[in-house]
């Protein structure tokens, strides 16, 4: 974690190790099938290392570019950047790019490699909905995503079931598969095997990663500004909202959905909720409500 005023939270250390160490033994796991199977070792090191670099690397580019942000200047949005000023200020951190999409979906997200490359985005239909301590309450929890490193974590987290996905397709696109020899077919058997088993374990620990660190972003975020019932309420706008956008409204911000301040999906992909990037909605409000009564406050 970077140095910032954001408070520890032991409970996301833990578990990011965790995570961390199991998606290790899987991809140790995956990279030694790989080899023995007959792939070059450079091979399956170039493509891993490149594949993650890339991700990691274009994190903020991609994101940007899939929600069409761009940023602004104090000059031209002066609230959102008084808001982020005071906010770096209180946690003791560098300020981040701002941005501003231009979507009715209400929703904000952070991303970026680093603290340089950081940026906060909204969008404009979350500024026309929240009061100014509303919005304090989202920006918080979005700066406590970058005190936190969450990008780069979340990015490394979820390598192993990319690269087993990217290898089964490089795969398929080869050729190799097709081939009757019945040796290579038990070749193709296995790589998909291991790959599928690879991803789903990969994606059911990142999840709950995930849906922790936005847990944990809550509640530094929500002590941060002294005011969890703000944040509360932007919460509850949000889903609120979120829940009669249109489905062609939301496909743009379903790039980025897992990153946002709350999920973004489409009525189609309610299939998704199983497997939830966000905690449910009631256990974010509980959190809120317990940090409120412990801070005093009705």
């Amino acid at each position: 974690m970077a140095h910032t005023r954001y408070a520890s939270d032991r409970g996301l250390t833990t578990r990011m190790f965790g995570t961390m160490f199991g998606l290790g033994l899987l991809y140790v796991a995956l990279m030694a099938v790989l080899i023995w199977l007959g792939f070059s070792t450079v091979f399956v090191l170039v493509i891993a290392a490149g594949g993650l670099w890339a991700q990691w690397y274009f994190s903020d580019t991609m994101a940007m570019s899939a929600m069409r942000a761009h940023v602004v200047t104090p000059e031209q949005a002066p609230q959102l950047h008084a808001l982020v000023d005071r906010l770096c200020v209180m946690a003791d951190m560098p300020k981040p790019r701002v941005a501003v999409a231009d979507s009715d979906v209400p929703n904000a997200f952070a991303t970026g490699r680093s603290e340089k490359r950081a940026v906060v985005c909204v969008t404009t239909g979350l500024l026309r909905r929240l009061d100014a301590a509303e919005l304090e309450g989202v920006l918080s929890h979005e700066l406590s995503h970058i005190a936190h490193r969450d990008v780069t974590v979340m990015t490394v987290a979820s390598f192993a079931g990319v690269l087993a996905g990217l290898l089964t397709r490089m795969w398929l696109w080869t050729g190799m598969g097709r081939n009757r020899d019945q040796n290579a077919a038990l070749m193709f058997v296995v790589v998909m095997v291991v790959s599928v088993a690879v991803y789903v374990l990969s994606f059911l620990l990142t999840r709950a990663l995930s849906r922790y660190r936005e847990l944990s972003a809550d509640r530094t975020g929500a002590l941060l500004t002294g005011n969890p019932s703000a944040l509360a309420s932007a919460l509850q706008k949000v889903s609120g909202d979120i829940a009669g956008i249109p489905d062609r409204d939301l496909r743009q911000m379903e790039s980025v959905s897992a990153f946002a301040f709350a999920p973004a999906l489409t009525h189609k992909a309610s299939l998704a909720t199983l497997f939830m990037t966000h905690p449910p909605l009631e256990k974010r409000l509980e959190q809120l409500a317990q940090i409120s009564t412990q801070l005093g406050q009705r």
